[in-house]
């Protein structure tokens, strides 16, 4: 069987310019397309942190389908943190930082038990900022960050230097 970054790599999609002029973005969406490469991936991002968690976390909108699709496979629950404005009930808050600005997460405030193990999974890990928010976001509910899964990296930005102290398991590094 083929190694799982092999895997992501080939199928991965590049786009240059997008968002804007000069950034090459790498699209996750036909790996998740294709069923093999989205078993393979969430199989090996789960075995990581196998007895280490009681939930997993998604972080909108990509995060979703990694999460439920690992929670699912490992019979926990899903939770979802979502971009702010998208849930009803009370939540809690946290602002991060962009390249471009800034942007807030939200996580509603009764829906992780304290002392709750989550997994965090997200498709990319970029500046840390995203992941960063949501692991503080989980804390604050009283729960304990068991770890950060990505499917990328992406080595040029300083994600993981803005994670210190989590642990943080990534299937390929870009």
């Amino acid at each position: 069987m083929p190694h799982v970054s092999a895997v992501v790599e080939q199928l991965c999609a590049t786009v240059a310019d997008y968002p804007a002029p000069g950034i090459v973005f790498k699209d996750l969406t036909p790996v998740f397309a294709d069923a093999a490469a989205f078993k393979l991936v969430v199989d090996s991002i789960v075995a990581n942190f196998a007895g280490k968690f009681d939930a997993v976390a998604g972080v909108e909108a990509r995060g979703f389908l990694l999460a439920a699709a690992a929670a699912y496979a490992t019979g926990t629950g899903v939770i979802t943190i979502r971009k702010a404005g998208k849930l009803p009930r009370e939540v809690y808050a946290e602002s991060y930082a962009l390249e471009y600005g800034e942007a807030t997460l939200e996580l509603h405030q009764e829906d992780v038990p304290a002392g709750t193990r989550v997994l965090i999974l997200d498709d990319v890990l970029a500046t840390g900022g995203t992941l960063g928010a949501a692991a503080s976001l989980l804390e604050r509910t009283g729960a304990v960050v068991a770890g950060i899964g990505v499917v990328m990296e992406i080595d040029g930005l300083p994600g993981r230097a803005n994670l210190p102290g989590r642990e943080v398991h990534t299937l390929l590094h870009v």
